[in-house]
Formats: structure tokens, sequence, C-alpha cells
């Protein structure tokens, strides 16, 4: 199972859209596919008309239940979504308190790995959202991954957000004694305004190679999407933004291969 992380230390730069429009792809080219999310918001869970709140489990209980968990129970956990070959491991607001309750605790930064590695035989790819903050369920979705997306706005304010993140990954590569396979993805490009064409420059520039050559423009069916609870590949299949999302899957698996 190849697991990918989409991570920023900045929120609404596209981390759920770009995990929600991967997904859906790659799931209509009959990859069987694992969305996980670790975002206390669940704004990944609810896209798909999931209420967690009312759900008997979450990845809250991966954490509970983390010193005798086996495959059955993380199984259990499991919500299907519209999509054939789609499911979603949902979040929670109990989350939030997971470093204030047991953030100091022994064995925490793996949770989520070893989770995954149950299901190792059940699907092809995970795909895993952050929260935007950096605690202890970033730390379990950068230790669980063998690659990172970080979706960045192409504007200033964000740039300035992904030098923590980058800052990030390094203090983690060298703890972890591992290099991270980091691929930067230029959000919410509108190439009529001076902010985007300037702020690409300036990602290309300091960033280099770990920038994808492409872009994922404006588009407003991501939105519209959204409100149907539909992944964008299925509710607006020739849409510019799904055209980008493809590119990009394009890239990553000759990346991967």
């Amino acid at each position: 199972m190849k697991v990918w992380t989409i991570a920023n230390q900045k929120g609404g730069v596209g981390k759920t859209t770009t995990t929600v429009s991967l997904g859906g792809i790659l799931a209509e080219r009959g990859k069987r596919v694992l969305l996980i999310d670790t975002d206390p918001h669940a704004s990944l869970t609810y896209y798909f008309g999931i209420d967690s709140e009312e759900l008997d489990n979450s990845v809250f209980d991966l954490f509970l239940q983390r010193k005798n968990l086996n495959k059955e129970q993380v199984l259990q956990m499991l919500c299907p979504t519209t999509l054939p070959n789609l499911d979603i491991l949902p979040a929670t607001m109990a989350l939030a308190t997971l470093d204030r309750r047991m953030g100091n605790q022994g064995g925490m930064g793996l949770v989520l790995k070893k989770s995954i590695d149950l299901l190792g035989d059940e699907y092809d790819y995970a795909l895993i959202d952050c929260p935007p903050v950096l605690g202890v369920l970033m730390v379990n979705a950068l230790a669980a991954c063998e690659r990172i997306l970080v979706p960045v706005q192409t504007e200033f304010l964000a740039l300035k957000g992904l030098e923590r993140m980058m800052r990030t990954l390094y203090l983690m590569s060298r703890s972890q004694k591992r290099d991270y396979k980091c691929t930067i993805v230029p959000t919410m490009f509108d190439k009529r305004t001076r902010a985007s064409l300037e702020a690409y420059k300036e990602l290309k520039k300091t960033y280099g190679d770990v920038v994808w050559s492409s872009v994922v423009p404006v588009d407003t069916k991501f939105r519209d999407a959204s409100l149907e609870q539909l992944v964008p590949s299925m509710y607006a299949p020739k849409s510019r933004g799904v055209f980008a999302y493809n590119a990009l899957l394009t890239f990553l698996s000759e990346l991967d291969n």
C-alpha cells in the first residue's frame, strides 16, 4: 500500500480538496483507496455526509486502543463512501484533546503507521488529511507515509506558512533519520492576478524541483462538488480542477515507479 500524507501548517490551502480529488480519481481508476481524516474539524469526514459524532468509532479510537489494536478492530472503524473502492476512517472533535490527554505518553508517534500496516492487504493507497497544527496527529501522519504532498495557495501569506511546514519536515527527517519524499502543490492559482503569478515564481525560486511544475487552478466546481457530497471527478469530470489533479496523479505515479 502506498501512503501519502497531505499536510501544511496553514489552513485553507486545499488539503482536503487535494485528498478528496486524488482519492476519487484513484478509486475511479480501480484502485482501492482509504482516506484518513486526522483533523478534529473533520472536514473530510463531513464532505461525504458522515457525522462522526454519531459514530461508535473514529481515528481517536486508534489511540485509545493502541496497545491491543488488531486488524478487525480497525476495519470496523471504517466507513464506505458513495464511490466504490473509496472508504474513509473518520475524524471526531475528540481528536482536539489528544495532545493534552495522551501527548506525553510513550508510543504515541507510530499509532497511525501501525494501524495502516494492519490494512496493507486491503487497500492500494491510503491518503491522510492533516490538521494545520504540529502535534501528535501531524507527527503520526508524517511518520506513517512514504510521500508528503504540501498544498500551497499561490499567495504570499501562504508562502510564509510553507516555511514553517518545510522546517517541520527538516526537523522530522533529522529525528527519524529518514528523507521524506516531498512535493509542493501550488493551489488556487489564478492566472489573471499578479499575486498568483508572483507567488508561483517565488515558490519555484525558493524550492526548485520540489515544486510540482504545474498548478491547481481556482475552480468553483470544487465547492459545488462538496455541496453534492461527490468527489470532483464524479461531479465535474471535465473541469479544470479535475484535469489538474489527474495531471498531478500522473506525475506522482511516474515519481514512484
